[in-house]
């Protein structure tokens, strides 16, 4: 899919409803979400695909620790190039304090 669309939406409980998963794959992409514990339908998914719903909370933190860097959560630079260099010095320190 080189159109920019993504292959997998990977959402929690609160995306799980069946006018979504029916536009979603009409638009050739699946939804992965663990169903809600009240789903009068039949489940949809098996425990392979709710496998990467398991990983996802490691990427919600890294966004989170990239929050705690304030010149990155209010975008003070006015060139795109200088934003983008703190962004990678804040992957760095990042990185080191958790070596």
């Amino acid at each position: 899919m080189s159109t920019g669309t993504p292959e997998r939406l990977i959402a929690d409980k609160a995306y799980d409803s069946a006018a979504l998963r029916k536009r979603l794959s009409e638009a050739g992409i699946e939804q992965i979400t663990p169903h809600k514990s009240n789903r009068v339908q039949a489940r949809l998914q098996d425990g392979r695909a709710l496998r990467r719903y398991k990983r996802r909370w490691k990427i919600e933190r890294s966004i989170a620790w990239l929050g705690n860097f304030r010149r990155l959560l209010i975008r003070w630079e006015r060139y795109p190039e200088i934003y983008r260099a703190f962004v990678h010095l804040a992957c760095i320190l990042i990185t080191l304090r958790h070596l």
